[in-house]
C-alpha cells in the first residue's frame, strides 16, 4: 500500500473506532460523550449525527474491492460491523434505535446515512437484511413530517427522496426533488458558487453540502424527468470550477481559511474537493498527486495539535485542536464527524493515478515559491 493511502485509511480508522465499536455492541448512547455548548439540548440528536456522517465518508472505501489483500480483508470486515450498526441504528428495540423523527435535525443526518447508501448500494443496502431495509426505508420516511428550511436543507430533504427511488420505492415524492433543484438554480451566484438561501454567505457550505448533494441527486435520479438530466452538464461545470477554488484555499502549509460557521466540522470543509477527486473530475490544469498531496497536508496539519481526540478517542470540538469556543449552538460530538468526508478517494482503487503519481507542489506552494502557476479563470 503507498505511504499516503496507508496514513489516509489509518487515520480514517481511528477516527471511525470507537464509534463503530461501540453502535454495535449496542452502547453507543452508554459510551459517547456528548460535548456542546451549556444549555444546547443536543444529546436527542448527537448519535445519529455521528454515524451518518462518519459512514458516509467511508461508503466509497466500504463500496470499493481493494487491491491490497490485507486492505480487503480490513474493508470486508468494516462493512460487516457497519451493517451491523445500521440495523441497530434503525431498529426500533435496538438500544441504540437512533432518532428520526423527533425535530428538526434528524432531517440533516437522516439524508446523510441516504447519501452514503447512494454511495455505496452494493455494501451498504444490498447486502443488508429485508428487516433491516425496511427499517431504514420507515427511518427516511420519518423526516417527512417536518418542513427543511429555506437553506441548503432542502437538499437533505430531495437526497432522501433520490435515495427512496433508487431502492425501489414507489413512493418517493419527486416534488421534493424538483423544488430544490429549481430552487438552486435560482440561488447560484457565479463562479462556481451558490448562496445557501437568500443570502450568499463566505463559508464551506458549497463544499460541505450543495456541490456534493446536487452532483448525487442529479446523476442518480436525474432520468426519471428530462428537465432534471438538462440541469446535469450545468451543475458538473460549476462543481468543476469550484473544485479549483478548493484547491487554491490550500496554504502551503496545509492550513485553510477558518472563514464562516461550522468550522468544528474541520477538514471535512474539502468533502467538495475529495468528491470530485473520487468522481475524477477534477480541473484539467490540477494533477491527481498535486491534490493528493495539498489534501494528505491538510490532514496532517489538522492533526498536529494532538488534540483532536479525548482519552478515549472520540472527537473533541475545535478547528485544530480542542477549542470549544468555536462550537455553534448546534454543534456537538456528533456534528463532528462530517470531518470523514474528506476520506472519499479511499475508494478508488490503490492503482488509481491518485494514490500513484508523485507528489506534486499544490498551487498555493508554487505560488509561494516562485515557481510558475496558472491562472485562475473566473466562471459565469
Amino acid at each position: 500500500m503507498t505511504i499516503d493511502r496507508s496514513y489516509w485509511l489509518k487515520t480514517m480508522l481511528e477516527i471511525a473506532d470507537p464509534l463503530i465499536l461501540a453502535l454495535e455492541k449496542e452502547q453507543l448512547v452508554v459510551r459517547m460523550p456528548i460535548e456542546q455548548q451549556v444549555g444546547s439540548k443536543r444529546e436527542a440528536c448527537s448519535h445519529l449525527e455521528a454515524f451518518a456522517r462518519l459512514i458516509n465518508g467511508m461508503a466509497p472505501w466500504l463500496e470499493s474491492n481493494a487491491e491490497n489483500e490485507a486492505e480487503e480483508r480490513l474493508r470486508k470486515e468494516y462493512a460487516q460491523r457497519v451493517r451491523t450498526c445500521i440495523d441497530h441504528a434503525t431498529n426500533p428495540e435496538s438500544n441504540d434505535y437512533m432518532n428520526f423523527s423527533v425535530g428538526d435535525q434528524p432531517i440533516v443526518d437522516t439524508a446523510f446515512l441516504a447519501q452514503a447508501i447512494l454511495r455505496a448500494p452494493r455494501t451498504l443496502w444490498d447486502e443488508l437484511g429485508d428487516d433491516t431495509k425496511q427499517n431504514v426505508i420507515k427511518a427516511w420516511k420519518a423526516t417527512r413530517s417536518r418542513k427543511p428550511y429555506f437553506s441548503n436543507w432542502l437538499l437533505f430533504s430531495a437526497i432522501i427522496e433520490t435515495a427512496l427511488y433508487k431502492v425501489g420505492e414507489e413512493d418517493w415524492d419527486p416534488m421534493r426533488i424538483d423544488y430544490a433543484l429549481n430552487q438552486f438554480e435560482q440561488w447560484y451566484v457565479g463562479d462556481g458558487l451558490y448562496s445557501d438561501g437568500i443570502s450568499f454567505h463566505a463559508d464551506y457550505y458549497n463544499s460541505y453540502v450543495i456541490h456534493p448533494m446536487l452532483l448525487d441527486i442529479v446523476e442518480a435520479v436525474g432520468p426519471a424527468y428530462s428537465d432534471w438530466s438538462d440541469k446535469y452538464e450545468k451543475i458538473c461545470e460549476r462543481a468543476v470550477q469550484y473544485a479549483r477554488i478548493q484547491e487554491r484555499m490550500i496554504s502551503p502549509e496545509g492550513t485553510f481559511p477558518p472563514i464562516g460557521r461550522s468550522l468544528a466540522y474541520r477538514f471535512g470543509a474539502f468533502h467538495h474537493l475529495a468528491n470530485q477527486v473520487l468522481r475524477q473530475d477534477l480541473p484539467s490544469e490540477l494533477t491527481a498527486g498535486q491534490v493528493r498531496a495539498a489534501l494528505t497536508a491538510v490532514i496532517k496539519r489538522t492533526f498536529s495539535s494532538g488534540a483532536v481526540f479525548d482519552e478515549y478517542g472520540w472527537l473533541k470540538i475545535g478547528f485544530t485542536g480542542h477549542q470549544p469556543e468555536i462550537g455553534e449552538g448546534y454543534i456537538s460530538t456528533g456534528s463532528l464527524y462530517l470531518c470523514a468526508f474528506i476520506f472519499l478517494p479511499l475508494g478508488l482503487k490503490e492503482s488509481d493515478p491518485f494514490w500513484q503519481e508523485d507528489a506534486k507542489d499544490w498551487t498555493s506552494k508554487r505560488a509561494w515559491t516562485s515557481q510558475n502557476f496558472s491562472t485562475y479563470q473566473s466562471l459565469d
